[in-house]
């Protein structure tokens, strides 16, 4: 991946109110600009009010956290980044929706919003509209996909002004979840050969691993992304299937931006930070921050990296659920 566009700067923590104005929580995010006029975000599991194994900023909806606190985090998260959110039910498929047919353009500023199944936007506690990809043209409004290890894909064409996302599990990918994102993005005016796109955090090739079928029919599909865990067992890597699959639907491999050396950067700026010493003192996911930082090879993996939250290192740990990041995409 070339064009490494991303913003050096660290900010003080210690010169930054943890709370709002209320007192919540801000939720601790890593900002890239991925185009001129384009920005995405991650979130970590730091800044938010969820508990115990959900700790500290799950955005996610589906996993029995208190519905209150996840719309605490959404609204936080909501004010944080001064935009509406489009976020989606996603259900490991290959369709990607045009929100702009199902955004309400009357609806108040800054406040989170998904769908219902007729279109008609809701408070973020519960967006019903089954997909694992969606597009706009409107700008402030940012696009959400929900991951726990599988893969966020952050597209834009900016000449056009239509930015997308796609959720990109082992499945997804398998029905093609990211060419019909394109698609959903050329149909809005966008050209493949304009996009830019980023990889947002997932799990490694080194930490994915899978049953020896299941690993050599995803290498059919996608040539070479079988590998050896280093569990020892037969693993694949969903993020060279995720460029093979953008380099298919015609995203030039020079437009791909490189999320790691900010999210690195980021990363090291955390590594003895307190909320997160507390978070692996108490997850039961591993030893405490300083071992788990020596540990990490590739920052953007979910399951290497205590930063994010990951279903694989959660289940490894016997524990029963876990949170969920946001990866965002808006055009300002």
């Amino acid at each position: 991946m070339s064009n490494e566009r991303y913003d050096d700067e660290i900010l003080d923590s210690n010169e930054i109110s943890p709370t709002d104005v209320d007192g919540n929580p801000i939720p601790v995010t890593i900002p890239i600009m991925l185009a001129p006029g384009v920005k995405v975000v991650y979130t970590t599991r730091l800044g938010g009010v969820s508990a115990g194994g959900y700790g500290n900023c799950n955005l996610g909806g589906k996993g029995g956290d208190d519905p209150s606190r996840v719309l605490a985090n959404r609204t936080a998260l909501a004010k944080a980044i001064g935009c509406d959110m489009s976020l989606i039910s996603q259900v490991h498929s290959g369709v990607a929706v045009d929100v702009d047919e199902l955004w309400d353009p009357g609806a108040e500023p800054g406040t989170p919003y998904g769908f219902d199944a007729s279109g008609t936007p809701v408070d973020g506690a519960a967006a019903t509209v089954e997909a694992d990809g969606q597009v706009t043209s409107r700008a402030g409004l940012a696009l959400g996909m929900f991951a726990a290890d599988c893969l966020p894909v952050l597209m834009a064409d900016p000449a056009a002004g239509v930015i997308g996302a796609a959720h990109c599990g082992r499945r997804g990918l398998e029905r093609g979840v990211i060419g019909a994102t394109v698609e959903a993005m050329v149909a809005k005016g966008a050209a493949p050969e304009r996009i830019v796109a980023t990889l947002g955090p997932c799990i490694c090739g080194d930490c994915y691993e899978v049953g020896g079928d299941i690993a050599d029919a995803f290498d059919a599909r996608f040539p070479g992304t079988f590998t050896l865990s280093r569990f020892g067992q037969p693993g694949i890597d969903i993020a060279a299937a995720a460029l093979q699959e953008l380099q298919a639907a015609g995203v030039p491999m020079d437009s791909v931006v490189a999320s790691r050396p900010r999210v690195a950067a980021a990363t090291q700026y955390l590594s003895e930070d307190g909320e997160l010493a507390a978070l692996c003192a108490s997850d039961g996911e591993g030893p405490a921050l300083p071992e788990r930082f020596a540990a990490v090879r590739h920052s953007m993996c979910t399951l290497e990296n205590p930063l994010w939250y990951s279903h694989r290192r959660a289940a490894l740990a016997g524990k029963a659920h876990e949170g969920r990041l946001l990866a965002l995409i808006v055009r300002e």
